[in-house]
């Protein structure tokens, strides 16, 4: 799944701070998962940013080139 860009994430922060509007109408009003919104104000206010995690992994390759 591809990352949510960081414009739409900034929008997002600035909507918050400008009409103090709950995480349920941001989660409708820019049609994104309430836990998104959830997790997405939590790192602005611990970490101060809102940039994508990094990709966490998976498997490695099997074959070698």
């Amino acid at each position: 799944m591809k990352a949510y860009s960081l414009d739409l994430r900034q929008k997002i922060i600035e909507t918050y701070k400008q009409e103090s509007i709950s995480q349920r109408k941001l989660a409708k009003r820019f049609r994104v998962a309430l836990s998104f919104i959830y997790k997405l104000l939590k790192q602005y206010r611990e970490k101060g940013t809102i940039e994508a995690k990094s990709h966490g992994g998976g498997q490695s390759l099997k074959l070698s080139p």
